[in-house]
């Protein structure tokens, strides 16, 4: 039975803290349990197993993602928008959130769960979050879909081409490049 108190809080921000540095391909509960100061067991008390456990880590990670878009403050034109979410998805902060949404994304492909059904949620929230930015940036809210289409998928592409191409001046070129075709869909009134 799931515990709702400020410690299963706890737990699982120090979960997700372990998960986002050694990744969910052979998540073992007892390892993640000594690296946090419990037990297998007291895992199995705060979550309804391995599943909700990882589901639960999923969903923060996304939420530390989410907030970061949410607090950054929107410039005055989407190219330059595109290239702060950029900025701000390679930090450090962001980086590892981002791997561990994309090693999700990858799991869920074939179906499998928990991964499936958290990572198309949280694709909403996210999608959500960054088409708000958007329209904050200046984008018109009735292209902000088609933009984020554009930008989210772009982005997850980058995101997994950057530990082979982090320096690569090619990529960064692709990366105002997509800032110029998200500038191109906002139109004249989202590049101040």
């Amino acid at each position: 039975m799931t515990r709702e108190t400020r410690r299963r809080d706890a737990v699982a921000q120090a979960a997700t803290d372990y998960v986002l540095e050694h990744g969910l391909v052979g998540l073992s509960l007892r390892p993640l349990a000594a690296a946090i100061g419990t037990s297998d067991r007291m895992l199995l008390y705060h979550f309804d197993g391995k599943d909700d456990l990882v589901a639960t880590v999923l969903r923060v990670s996304n939420d530390r993602s989410v907030a970061e878009v949410r607090a950054l403050a929107p410039p005055g034109d989407v190219r330059t928008a595109v290239l702060t979410l950029w900025e701000a998805v390679t930090s450090p902060r962001l980086d590892r959130c981002q791997r561990l949404y994309v090693e999700a994304a990858a799991l869920g492909l074939f179906g499998r769960e928990p991964y499936s059904s958290v990572v198309r949620a949280a694709n909403r929230v996210w999608v959500a979050a960054v088409a708000e930015w958007l329209v904050a940036s200046g984008m018109p809210a009735a292209r902000a879909p088609r933009a984020v289409a554009l930008l989210d998928a772009a982005l997850m592409g980058f995101q997994l081409d950057l530990p082979l191409d982090a320096d690569d001046p090619a990529q960064q070129q692709a990366v105002r490049d997509i800032a110029d075709a998200v500038a191109a869909i906002a139109g004249p009134q989202g590049n101040a």
